[in-house]
């Protein structure tokens, strides 16, 4: 794939960014696949390709300006505990980092500490794993104070763990107080107690943050107005599609990770109604478990939705692997299957006649409640149906009442279009309205006091 060439920051011993030095980074991405056979318990749909698993890691080096001069895909047969590759492999490698003189290889996996550490002397070069290289995204994409606070929390867990057996110096103890002081504390053990240090310092400050962002779920709720929220693979189109659906303006790029804070917008549905769409991180496979554990709090938005839309790339090969991929992040997050999700099969106008035939085929074959909307964000298809099928689930435990407004009464009129769904209307010889809508439980008391009290306020 074609890789952007900007200027670029390098990535430091301890994984921080340092500041831009005018020439990119240059990068060779080793993507590790493991052969087929074994793989009984997943079906061939959710089985990513290795091709797709090279693109994504060309990707995610990509998203933070990295010079990818090559991407190697390799056949592990048998994980080595010491170097995770094979002995000829490593080799293999050490000279095509000689030969393009790059600083820096990316391995699309999780590497142990001993493992990383080996790899960085056979190669001479400095190695990140896929979870680092996640972080280092995480890091530059963050906006808001908390999301600065989650992507910190995460990497200093991740720092911690790459303190064991990870460097001999840290093996060095510092002596003890007094004439008779013992051996005192190793390096490795202050070095992981500041760490501690820190995380707790963070927590402290991310409770807070997030007992904030309870006080404004909680006075959302008294209104209340319905929450939509937004999930998917990560570039499955989440942003442009909030966009399409709020005239948000979220950064929105063909780019992995394009957005990582949190954003709410007012979204009004085709009968009047009004409801909160929020716009979520995008999900990855072997997304860190440090990572979800940080953004659980962001992600409560998505717990305590109404209705989640599941945002899928249709145009993408693997979009049933990753599909499957949200799912089981879903499942973390304690997400029943039986909520009220609504698949979006985004990017239908990048498919050709016989691909769009094929996935009309396969969206009318499910029943009717599971049944995916095919839309395109960019050009606007579908997106009237998505909006009465999110409207339908919304309204799905409402009241329908049919009720007499007085002429001269526009305030409750106004009221009743703002806060309800309004399904007709029809003028009475007598001068007044007559208004057949649908209400949420919690709002049909307040509409019932204005009724019985006509032009005042709730």
């Amino acid at each position: 794939m074609e890789i952007r060439r900007p200027d670029i920051i390098s990535l430091s011993q301890s994984g921080a960014p340092e500041e831009p030095r005018g020439e990119p980074t240059r990068v060779l991405v080793v993507v590790p696949v493991r052969p087929l056979r074994g793989r009984t318990s997943e079906g061939p749909e959710t089985v990513r390709s290795a091709e797709a698993r090279r693109d994504e890691a060309a990707g995610l080096a990509a998203a933070i300006d990295l010079d990818v001069v090559e991407s190697l895909i390799v056949t592990l047969a048998m994980p080595r505990p010491a170097t995770l590759l094979g002995k000829g492999k490593v080799e293999e490698i050490a000279g095509l980092v000689t030969a393009y003189e790059t600083g820096l290889v990316f391995v699309d996996a999780a590497l142990s500490p001993v493992q990383q550490r080996n790899l960085e002397k056979a190669w001479k070069a400095k190695v990140v794993d896929r979870t680092g290289l996640i972080l280092e995204i995480f890091g530059r994409r963050a906006r808001t104070k908390e999301g600065a606070l989650q992507v910190e929390l995460a990497h200093l867990s991740y720092q911690k763990s790459r303190l064991v057996r990870s460097w001999t110096h840290l093996e060095r103890q510092r002596g003890g107080f007094g004439f008779l002081g013992g051996p005192g504390e190793t390096q490795i053990e202050a070095d992981r107690r500041m760490i501690q240090e820190r995380i707790t310092r963070i927590e402290r400050e991310l409770a807070q943050v997030t007992r904030t962002r309870r006080l404004h779920r909680e006075s959302r709720k008294r209104v209340p107005y319905p929450i939509i929220a937004l999930v998917g693979y990560t570039n499955a189109g989440k942003s442009t599609l909030f966009n399409a659906l709020t005239t948000g303006g979220v950064l929105a790029q063909d780019m992995l990770f394009a957005t990582l804070d949190p954003t709410l917008r007012q979204l009004r549905l085709p009968h009047g109604a009004k409801a909160i769409l929020s716009d979520t991180v995008g999900f990855i496979s072997d997304l860190p478990t440090m990572l979800v554990a940080a953004f659980r709090a962001t992600l409560e938005e998505v717990i305590e939705a109404d209705v989640i839309l599941h945002v899928r790339d249709v145009s993408h090969g693997d979009t049933e692997a990753q599909a499957a991929d949200v799912a089981a992040i879903l499942g973390e997050l304690g997400i029943a299957e039986t909520r009220a999700l609504i698949e979006v099969w985004n990017k239908v106008d990048l498919l050709d006649g016989e691909a769009r035939t094929e996935a009309l085929n396969r969206a009318a074959r499910n029943d009717q409640e599971k049944r995916p909307y095919l839309v395109s964000a960019v050009t606007g298809e579908g997106l009237p149906e998505l909006l009465a099928a999110i409207e339908e689930r919304v309204v799905a435990g409402h009241d329908r009442l049919t009720v007499t407004v007085s002429a001269a009464d526009g305030r409750t009129l106004n009221w009743i279009h703002e806060n309800a769904e309004v399904e007709s209307r029809q003028a009475l010889e007598s001068g007044e309205t007559l208004v057949t809508l649908r209400i949420a439980p919690a709002k049909r008391s307040q509409l019932e006091r204005r009724l019985r009290q006509p032009g005042e306020a709730a």
